[in-house]
């Protein structure tokens, strides 16, 4: 195989450095399974790794990109073979294991999934970890019983990667949303995704009372810390709150009252290492239970070397909905 170009980020004296580069296949990790990349995307932990916010990358050097759509060209593993078009979401790629943000990956089969065929390659990328969190915070909802019925479902962070696809996908199944973010700007937009009510960030991302008033049956959780403790605290009896995130912190300064006395549920959400069932579930789900016009509106398309301005971008919270990559 000819070199191909990569992203890749080096331990450095003063922290880290982040370069284009020439690979060849063995410059990669270890897998299975080699794939062509035709489109990636750009997430919170993404960001973590290009700016060196957070120690996200575990290997050096390595190739940032938790997510991937492509083609695969060589395999290894039996349930892929030339051709497929496959889907990779976490496993600690782009942590501990070269990413997406390069023309080629190799990876372990067991991690891909087969591309739904309901969705285009870069569709798939538009929904991305952070869209298949969100379906998985919904499906944490249903399991514990908190249905359009039951009363409005808080979102926090409402206007980023996670939450604006929770929006969508918690309107089309006919929940009142009640969507929290911290630009107002983005208020149209958000009840342009299906949000009835939006509420200030403020009022949720300080020091809060253990009880408070009951507002939601439920809701999806991005940031942590008081924004999670006051989603808890104001949760109606018998209700859950799914936590998929840590963007104010990870800290969880609450009490037991929620719990106790109103029989609440925080149910933790984990995509990274989540079995394969679990994934196919939530994918089949999307393909259901997502508008594609709604993705669309969420959605920008940007080329892939465009991906070291958006990672401090959606570190400062300054990038709206999802982004997809296109790779050369």
């Amino acid at each position: 195989m000819e070199r191909f170009k990569a992203l890749r980020v080096s331990k450095t004296d003063d922290g880290q450095s982040v370069d284009w580069v020439d690979l060849g296949l063995d410059d990669l990790s270890d897998g299975d399974v080699v794939v062509k990349v035709s489109h990636s995307t750009v997430n919170y932990k993404d960001g973590l790794a290009l700016t060196g916010k957070a120690p996200i990358v575990r290997k050096w050097p390595l190739v940032p990109g938790i997510d991937f759509t492509g083609t695969v060209e060589s395999s290894n593993h039996p349930e892929f073979q030339a051709g497929d078009s496959v889907i990779l979401n976490g496993w600690g790629v782009g942590e501990g294991h070269d990413g997406g943000y390069a023309q080629y990956a190799r990876v372990k089969g067991d991690w891909l999934i087969k591309r739904p065929a309901q969705f285009t390659p870069a569709q798939t990328m538009a929904i991305g970890t952070a869209g298949y969190t969100a379906m998985l915070c919904v499906l944490a909802l249903e399991a514990h019983g908190v249905t359009a019925e039951k009363g409005p479902v808080l979102v926090t962070g409402a206007a980023g990667g996670v939450g604006s696809v929770a929006v969508a996908v918690l309107a089309k199944l006919g929940y009142h949303v009640m969507a929290s973010t911290g630009r107002s700007s983005e208020a149209d937009f958000l009840k342009g995704l299906g949000a009835i009510e939006i509420i200030d960030r403020a009022e949720l991302s300080e020091k809060g009372r253990p009880l408070g008033k009951e507002r939601w049956a439920g809701a999806v959780d991005v940031a942590g810390s008081y924004t999670l403790a006051n989603a808890l605290s104001m949760t109606r009896y018998g209700g859950c709150v799914a936590a998929c995130g840590l963007a104010q912190g990870f800290d969880l300064p609450a009490t037991v009252m929620p719990f106790i006395l109103r029989g609440i549920t925080l149910a933790g959400i984990d995509s990274v290492m989540a079995p394969k069932p679990r994934r196919i579930a939530a994918w089949e789900r999307l393909a259901t239970d997502l508008d594609r016009d709604k993705l669309a509106e969420l959605t920008v398309t940007r080329p892939w070397t465009e991906v070291t301005d958006l990672g401090p971008q959606i570190i400062a919270g300054q990038v709206r909905g999802r982004v997809v990559l296109e790779v050369e």
